[in-house]
């Protein structure tokens, strides 16, 4: 590794030492153990065959990557050996059992943002996890007991919560392991970071159609600051960098067919980045309530997300609140 000169010895607590106990803590400990090997085969690239290959297609209808499949199966093995009850996997259209004795359900996207697989974008992956309990993952946000994500960029990184803030960890590649970076991570309410998808706009309501014209009119706008836009195409790339740095993220419904519910989902996307978002006093909602309040009906059922730096999000739930006739 290149030294710089004002470099020394790798710092910070290592994971295993933070990380330690039963329950929760241990199955987000060997969630991160199985993260090395994805991000290995992530930097491999090409060079030992192609893992943007086409092999099927999920629940949703997304085409699957061999990489999405390998990291699938991956994560299902290592929280297998973890002790968990159920699984829920974007990349498995029914839910999986494990362990019929386990005590917790883990639900998750094992590579988010595989539409960017293979040209350097950042990518990750994101879960949760709730009590074993009858109902399984048909249950509220408020039934999360601890949620986390990597991210694959240039640098591998692991955030989590056990509801008790947010921490990021970094991988430490000399002592195999990861180390803590950031802990009680807390965002600022303002920010002058968003994040969407601009090809979009013409679709969307009228209130956000209004209010993507007052973030471009800046300092001399409504709003009465300058903006800068972020879209990275992977929602767990713009939490860690939310995360880090403070922003606002949007993918709201819009007039599109099949858009009309959002297209994030929301049990194995959603709800964890709400719980990291919220235990680090941000906000995330899906345009009308609380992320953590929102049931879903299905496993893979989708939803609009907003989320962020308190005032920023609160600034785009009044414009959507306002009457429009859009």
């Amino acid at each position: 590794m290149l030294k710089l000169p004002n470099d020394g010895p790798a710092t910070g607590r290592l994971l295993s030492h933070v990380l330690t106990g039963d329950g929760p803590a241990a199955i987000v400990h060997a969630i991160a153990r199985a993260q090395p090997a994805v991000a290995a085969r992530l930097g491999a690239g090409r060079l030992h065959g192609d893992p943007t290959e086409i092999v099927g297609v999920n629940d949703t209808g997304d085409k699957q990557k061999a990489l999405d499949v390998g990291a699938h199966h991956h994560m299902i093995a290592a929280l297998r050996e973890a002790g968990v009850r159920q699984v829920l996997s974007e990349e498995a259209e029914a839910v999986i059992e494990l362990n019929p004795e386990g005590a917790w359900d883990v639900a998750m996207d094992p590579i988010d943002g595989s539409g960017s697989i293979g040209i350097g974008a950042p990518l990750g992956m994101l879960f949760s996890i709730l009590p074993a309990a009858p109902e399984g993952f048909l249950r509220t946000g408020e039934a999360v007991v601890a949620a986390g994500y990597a991210s694959f960029g240039h640098s591998m990184d692991f955030g989590w919560s056990l509801g008790d803030g947010t921490h990021i960890a970094g991988w430490d590649a000399e002592a195999g392991e990861f180390r803590m970076v950031r802990e009680n991570v807390t965002l600022k309410p303002t920010a002058s970071t968003i994040a969407y998808n601009a090809s979009n706009e013409r679709h969307w309501n009228a209130g956000l159609q209004a209010w993507v014209a007052d973030l471009r009119a800046g300092k001399d706008g409504p709003l009465g600051k300058n903006y800068n836009m972020r879209w990275l195409a992977a929602a767990v790339g713009e939490l860690h960098r939310i995360l880090l740095n403070g922003g606002a993220f949007l993918y709201p419904a819009d007039r599109r067919p099949g858009y009309e519910n959002g297209r994030l989902r929301l049990v194995y996307e959603c709800m964890p980045i709400a719980f990291l978002v919220e235990q680090a006093g941000g906000l995330a909602s899906d345009g009308a309530q609380p992320i953590r309040y929102r049931k879903p009906l299905a496993v893979h059922d989708m939803t609009p997300l907003i989320f962020g730096a308190k005032d920023e999000v609160e600034t785009i739930l009044g414009y959507l609140a306002e009457p429009t006739e859009g």
